[in-house]
């Protein structure tokens, strides 16, 4: 891991949509995830910084200390928080390091508008039980068997995701819900910005070559950090298609394993975080 060391406020100002954040803890859980998935980190999250909104994190987590930006209640399971307060309640609470990787180049207009449609679909996905994340991540590692004749045994989800046609009560308070949102201009507190259909970033993987969003997040009726993280990605154009969301876990994304991501992106290395005194 990098020597180089910012403060928390100096991270969160720094902080761009698709920026990554990863953690390590101490606990009994944290080095069973360390261990099984040979890597010094256990959680991962995404920043979300989008005109003049505070700075978020999106992420899933077991614990609802905060409450969820986008529905307006605490939860458990896949979340949207403000990213300072997320990051304290890690490391002071959970007793986690943190680092953070920016994202090069920065995600432009399209990318963010990804990331919103994803957001919609996932946020409140519950998070599995540590036997069937255990499960999952063994799961993600066996090659996909499908029987000639048979029909793929993960049919696609209602289009909405967990909470279709949900307008969102938090802090997106106004803003159209309903899926992928397609056609409609984004109310609340970003008037005026359309989020439509994918769009082709250059470089990046065409999104038509994709299965459909809802058909992709037939495998997530719960989801853990890396799955949450993988799939904004792949939203967002940055990994390749084909791999199963439980493919990933939190060590794909530090710097020690080689994540390809398209189209001349790349993560920069972790630049540890000074988190203030409680």
């Amino acid at each position: 891991m990098a020597d180089t060391s910012i403060s928390l406020d100096e991270a969160v100002e720094l902080a761009r949509t698709g920026d990554v954040w990863v953690f390590r803890g101490r606990s009994m859980p944290d080095r069973a995830i360390q261990f099984t998935t040979n890597s010094p980190v256990n959680h991962v999250g995404m920043s979300v910084v989008l005109e003049d909104l505070p700075p978020l994190m999106w992420h899933a987590e077991l614990g609802r200390s905060l409450p969820d930006l986008w529905s307006g209640t605490r939860q458990r399971g896949v979340q949207l928080h403000d990213l300072r307060d997320a990051v304290c309640v890690w490391a002071n609470r959970y007793g986690q390091r943190a680092w953070l990787r920016q994202l090069e180049p920065p995600a432009g207009r399209e990318m963010e508008d990804a990331v919103l449609r994803t957001v919609a679909r996932l946020d409140g996905t519950p998070f599995p039980s540590s036997a069937r994340l255990a499960w999952r991540w063994v799961y993600g590692r066996v090659p996909a068997v499908r029987l000639p004749g048979r029909p793929d045994p993960r049919p696609g989800r209602a289009a909405g995701g967990p909470f279709p046609g949900r307008a969102g009560g938090g802090l997106f308070s106004g803003r159209a819900g309903g899926g992928l949102f397609s056609g409609r201009a984004v109310g609340g507190l970003l008037p005026g910005r359309a989020v439509g259909g994918p769009r082709r970033a250059e470089g990046a993987v065409d999104p038509s070559a994709r299965p459909p969003a809802q058909v992709r997040d037939s495998a997530l009726e719960t989801a853990y950090c890396a799955e949450v993280v993988a799939v904004t990605y792949e939203e967002m154009g940055l990994l390749p298609a084909g791999r199963r969301p439980n493919w990933y876990d939190p060590g794909r994304f530090w710097s020690g394993d080689d994540l390809a991501l398209t189209g001349g992106a790349r993560l920069g290395a972790e630049i540890a975080v000074r988190i203030p005194p409680r």
